[in-house]
């Protein structure tokens, strides 16, 4: 009892130097085509356009555009398909992606025709995501990883990592060690997936003569929402500008579950005590998993401000920028592990362990998202059609982590600057009225990779390892507390199409969106060990390339008066 309620008390304390690091805050900071129908059968390129309920969240001077008042709601149906080493899962999901007004006041002037004033809401991003696999012939394992990174590299050892009835020596060591050592198992003994080795060096279950194979999957639920305020109007028909504040809603749950297949691992002989049972790979075989749970929730708030300039009827130019998002973030997390081990075809013992003696641990703190700038071009051609294009720059190497009172983490910055890159969006979109009444549109968007090339790859043959070009590289991915796994985005690209219908004050559009993203997943980091002789080597990481190709269909209802 004494032990559970010590284990409440110290769910307010900071068990982990951070709970995110740069790959957590870049899953944060995350957006993709939504909004209105027309935006999206666009691809987005609206920046130098406006007068559309979406441009609240991209250009905030397209609400100057508007000569009438504009109420309107998106509907969208996803169909999604992930791939991942040769495992596919197929989900559909509704959603309502805008839902806006634009009230437009006329002024009696000709140097400022009219203000306007919006609100509406937008999804950024849908985080509705699952899949799984499996890799073959594994050369490492996550034990390794475990032990390596989490205890040796931290200067911890076994006494560190223990949980007793009176006293608390965890002393910020990471949960992932804690659980899985010292595990207790069905006959009453205790086993670990990481053990003690010479001089209390801890050690995972791969080494010489080892092999297995892994699996993984992946569940993501959750979405960004914001909530935007925008104010405008426009000078002579020529000059619009528009300012917009965003209020943002954000939700993530994450499900993963990672296990090993081992052929001679290094286990425990038998269960009764960690330091005097030996260790074999003798006829052994083990079963390994773990689960990692977390949920995240946030409010943020940002500012935008923009411009578009009208030289000739005919040519728009437009600019924007976005502040960061600052956000509140909350995150509750929970760990579990298991182990079974076998010797000759016989089960030596079945344990099982929990982080936090199985409460959820939360954490609290803040995070900034990067600033991004948008420059565009538009052209119209005659009464029939128009021409569009956007650039985004999104300075992630500007993300930043803190503290729940806002106190940045320089180790969390540096890890950013190490990481991760700028990442550049190009958006290219046309409409053609076909009639006074239909249109039809088309678009293509394509975005760069976020993470610098390099990152995942390790290849020092001939070289120092932990020197290249005389400067000291270390790659080794923190990430969020319980849970070693990391995934990014390489390129995302959306090509689009759509319909639009109008008669008097009402208006229908459709769209449709092909998107294409190519992910990387990795179970842990790539890592540079250093053993306890003082050898240095390179540990490899599981890892496995993911591919979405998902097609959304969205409706636009609308009116304007």
């Amino acid at each position: 009892m004494k032990k559970k309620v010590f284990a409440l008390l110290l769910c307010g304390l900071p068990l982990m130097i951070n709970a995110q690091d740069a790959f957590d805050v870049l899953q944060m900071s995350q957006t993709e085509l939504r909004g209105t129908s027309r935006f999206q059968s666009m691809a987005g390129a609206f920046g130098a356009l406006g007068g559309d309920l979406s441009t609240l969240t991209q250009n905030p001077a397209g609400i100057g555009v508007y000569r009438n008042s504009d109420l309107g709601i998106t509907f969208g149906l996803d169909l999604n398909s992930y791939q991942s080493n040769g495992n596919k899962v197929n989900e559909t999901k509704f959603n309502v992606n805008n839902v806006g007004y634009v009230g437009a006041i006329r002024l009696d002037s000709e140097s400022v025709p009219n203000l306007n004033f919006g609100f509406t809401y937008n999804r950024l991003y849908s985080y509705n995501r699952h899949y799984k696999g499996g890799v073959s012939n594994i050369a490492n394992s996550m034990s390794n990883f475990i032990a390596d990174e989490f205890v040796n590299m931290q200067g911890y050892n076994a006494d560190d990592l223990y949980w007793t009835d009176d006293y608390y020596p965890y002393d910020y060591a990471p949960w992932s060690a804690v659980t899985t050592f010292d595990m207790p198992t069905k006959t009453s003994g205790y086993v670990g997936i990481i053990n003690p080795w010479e001089d209390g060096w801890m050690h995972g279950l791969f080494d010489e003569g080892t092999t297995g194979s892994a699996f993984y999957d992946v569940e993501e639920r959750g979405h960004a929402d914001e909530y935007n305020i925008a104010f405008g109007g426009n000078f002579a028909n020529k000059l619009y500008f528009g300012l917009d504040f965003g209020i943002l809603d954000l939700d993530y749950t994450s499900y993963q579950y990672y296990d090993e297949k081992l052929n001679n691992p290094y286990i425990m002989a038998d269960d009764e005590d960690l330091f005097d049972s030996p260790i074999t790979n003798e006829g052994t075989k083990a079963n390994w998993g773990m689960y990692n749970y977390l949920h995240t929730k946030g409010t943020g708030v940002n500012f935008k401000l923009g411009l578009i300039w009208r030289p000739t009827q005919a040519l728009r130019v437009g600019a924007a920028f976005h502040t960061p998002t600052y956000y509140d973030m909350r995150d509750t997390y929970y760990q579990d592990a298991y182990l079974e081990g076998y010797k000759d075809g016989s089960m030596l013992y079945d344990a099982y362990k929990e982080s936090n003696e199985g409460y959820n641990y939360n954490y609290s703190y803040t995070i900034s998202t990067p600033w991004r700038f948008i420059g565009s071009v538009a052209g119209v051609i005659g009464t029939k059609g128009l021409l569009s294009m956007d650039y985004e720059y999104v300075a992630n190497q500007t993300m930043r982590f803190g503290d729940d009172r806002g106190n940045n983490d320089p180790e969390v910055t540096d890890n950013v600057k190490n990481y991760l890159q700028p990442s550049h969006i190009i958006r290219i979109g046309g409409e053609y009225r076909v009639t006074p009444n239909f249109s039809l549109r088309a678009g293509y968007s394509y975005k760069t990779s976020q993470v610098k090339k390099g990152v995942d790859d390790y290849s020092f043959s001939g070289v120092d390892p932990l020197f290249i070009d005389g400067a000291e590289k270390n790659y080794e991915i923190p990430t969020v507390t319980t849970n070693p796994a990391y995934q990014y985005d390489n390129t995302v690209q959306n090509i689009t199409c759509g319909l639009g219908y109008r008669h008097k004050a009402f208006y229908a559009d459709l769209a449709y969106v092909h998107k294409m993203r190519n992910s990387v997943y990795n179970a842990f980091s790539n890592v540079l060990v250093t053993d306890a002789h003082g050898i240095v080597y390179e540990a490899p990481n599981v890892g496995a390339d993911v591919k979405d190709r998902n097609n959304s269909i969205s409706l636009t209802l609308g009116v304007r008066f």
